[in-house]
């Protein structure tokens, strides 16, 4: 049991990719009984509702930067709601929406004090304006917490890069376009790929992946629900073929928590439209209360 409190917050974003439906992950979660797995460890639950993300139809889309205006704001939006959970010893759990959101919930959990982040994806989200091949900017957030792209993602909370590559682990990797590559290689940020577990096991990895991140005192999940193979969560955003297991991402989890270290996370990505039967938010609820504690025995 504990007397912690996990403040759910609602980032409802389409606005970052072209495929549509992203933005009822929020509700697919809710519905998926995420709330009474976290009561049943014994947490105490806030849910705020959703942050206010306008209609993707009511806005003029640019041709260079897409929906760029409205994801600051949205962003924005996230950052402040991090920065006051933390403020009051709260644990944010955020609901996407596409991962774009994370420039703002990552910016705002670091504020204060240094995070170390474990960033589970297929993708590395880590291109820049110049390097994206699709200009989606939810494949731009690790390089704008790094300092790299848009200004108005950039410096969004307070100015400048929120994170060095020795805050952040990837693991899961499998899609990284050539010139987003390249740049990771140089950015300091630790990548494990699927070759890696495949390898190594989910257990060798992620222990190391905590070593890299000791000097940290708080560790923050962002998960991308892709990073799970899709025959297992069909309903994705990007779909990546030859992903996590079940039990692997349920070790992920699991070995994260013994750490007692969890401050914050991301559930991003969820697409009911591409969904069967609420399939894969019923899963990411299993793998967020592995994450905050529930054990097999």
């Amino acid at each position: 049991m504990t007397n912690k409190t996990i403040r759910i917050i609602g980032v409802p974003i389409d606005l970052g990719q072209s495929q549509r439906g992203v933005d009822m992950g929020p509700s697919a979660l809710r519905y998926a009984g995420l709330s009474a797995r976290l009561k049943s460890l014994g947490y105490q639950l806030h849910d705020e509702g959703n942050l206010y993300v306008p209609v993707r139809d009511s806005l003029a889309e640019k041709h260079n930067g897409g929906f760029l205006e409205a994801v600051q704001q949205v962003c924005q939006s996230a950052y402040d709601a991090a920065t006051d959970a933390i403020a009051v010893g709260d644990i944010p759990l955020f609901l996407g929406g596409d991962h774009s959101l994370a420039i703002g919930t990552i910016g705002g959990v670091s504020a204060q004090e240094a995070v170390g982040v474990i960033w589970v994806d297929a993708h590395g989200d880590a291109n820049s304006p110049t390097t994206s091949p699709s200009g989606n900017i939810h494949g731009m957030p690790i390089a704008a917490l790094l300092g790299e792209g848009y200004p108005e993602l950039v410096n969004i909370g307070r100015t400048g890069a929120k994170l060095s590559g020795k805050d952040i682990v990837m693991i899961g990797i499998r899609d990284l376009d050539g010139a987003e590559r390249d740049w990771l290689k140089q950015s300091g940020v630790k990548v494990y790929t699927m070759r890696d577990l495949d390898e190594r096991g989910m257990g060798t990895v992620t222990r190391e992946a905590l070593d890299f991140l000791k000097g940290h005192k708080r560790i923050h999940v962002s998960l991308d629900m892709d990073a799970l193979d899709p025959n297992i969560v069909p309903g994705v955003g990007t779909p990546s073929s030859g992903g996590l297991s079940y039990r692997e991402a349920q070790l992920l989890m699991e070995i994260i928590a013994d750490t007692g270290k969890l401050a914050s996370a991301d559930i991003v990505e969820i697409n009911p439209i591409l969904d069967h039967e609420n399939c894969t938010a019923k899963v990411a609820v299993d793998l967020a209360a592995s994450l905050f504690g529930k054990s097999i025995f």
